[in-house]
């Protein structure tokens, strides 16, 4: 790989298929081979989707030069490509990237890694004698913001954490998003990224106890998470897409160190220690930029990624599930 460009398809153009597109067409040594829609709108370039945050889906990208297909299989069986980006509706994952698995594809597969834990299960058999690289796009854990908590946590740099506050909230996405049965709701679209980066910096708590409600799909819509931990007196994460129209996406966090308490909200981190406010410097790059700026490198490298890994954002899909669990039985702990 290090003598020759990585050839990328890209299956989806939807706001994340889009975004990745844009990251993809800055990287070095990285050509955008060819893309995947049953949209011939989207493939055309002359229907574009947008997102939640400033700096998603740009375009710009001239796709009269790359190779179209209408079916994302179709895609995974040319020979000429290497990686394979997998950015279709939740319930379509596990297909086509066991598909991208089986064809010894490098796999970059969107999040929720799958609809169900089940279905995780099978990606990962797949990946078991795979040639390729897997890794899903759990862009929390390379976000500005959230990798200075990381380190934080991780270094003790403000002494033990006492409480730990997740937020991500907004209105509801669109018609895609309606039927719960095929996106698991804000719990598993949404939530899962707060899910995630709470086992990312402080390990799988012992068992979860979460209140929510379902407002606008079959699934919750809603959920207040508690995350139950010997050694962190409280941890919770809420997300939710059932704001009412205007309410502006907020991804934020609160988290009260023995000697700091750090306060992000949409890209701003604010430290408060010593009797002072103070604002801590981030880059300015999205998660996604990131993300898959790594996973390209480790391509490059032939190493395997280890920042995510297929395995983790599966327990990520199964402590939803266990979120779930709780909240259909009115708050229950459970065990995880």
């Amino acid at each position: 790989m290090s003598n020759s460009k990585i050839r990328v398809g890209v299956i989806g153009l939807g706001m994340m298929g889009l975004t990745h597109l844009d990251v993809y067409s800055k990287l070095p040594g990285v050509e955008i081979a060819a893309i995947a829609d049953i949209n011939i709108h989207r493939l055309s370039g002359e229907e574009k989707a947008s997102g939640n945050i400033e700096g998603q889906a740009q375009g710009g990208i001239d796709f009269s030069t790359i190779k179209k297909y209408k079916e994302g299989f179709d895609l995974i069986a040319d020979p000429e490509i290497d990686l394979v980006d997998v950015c279709l509706p939740t319930m379509m994952h596990a297909q086509y990237a066991v598909a991208a698995l089986k064809a010894d594809k490098h796999l970059l597969l969107e999040k929720p890694m799958a609809r169900t834990y089940d279905e995780c299960v099978q990606i990962l058999e797949a990946a078991v004698t795979a040639k390729g690289f897997a890794m899903p796009a759990m862009c929390i854990r390379f976000w500005p913001g959230y990798d200075w908590l990381k380190h934080a946590v991780e270094n003790n740099t403000y002494g033990k954490v006492y409480s730990a506050q997740f937020y991500r909230l907004s209105s509801h996405p669109g018609p895609m998003y309606l039927d719960g049965d095929k996106t698991g709701g804000a719990a598993l679209d949404l939530h899962i990224h707060d899910a995630d980066f709470v086992r990312y910096v402080f390990g799988n708590p012992e068992s979860v106890t979460c209140a929510g409600y379902k407002k606008l799909t079959n699934h919750y819509d809603h959920v207040k998470a508690g995350y139950n931990y010997k050694d962190v007196p409280l941890v919770t994460a809420e997300g939710a897409w059932c704001m009412q129209p205007g309410f502006p996406f907020t991804m934020a966090y609160t988290v009260n160190f023995e000697n700091a308490t750090a306060i992000f909200n949409n890209g701003v981190l604010k430290l408060c220690q010593n009797g002072e406010e103070k604002n801590i410097e981030l880059s300015q790059q999205m998660g996604y930029a990131i993300e898959i700026a790594y996973f390209v490198e480790c391509i490059q490298k032939n190493t395997p990624p280890t920042l995510v890994t297929l395995k983790e954002a599966a327990e990520s899909v199964r402590l939803i599930e266990t979120e779930c669990r709780s909240m259909d039985e009115k708050g229950a702990v459970i065990k995880f």
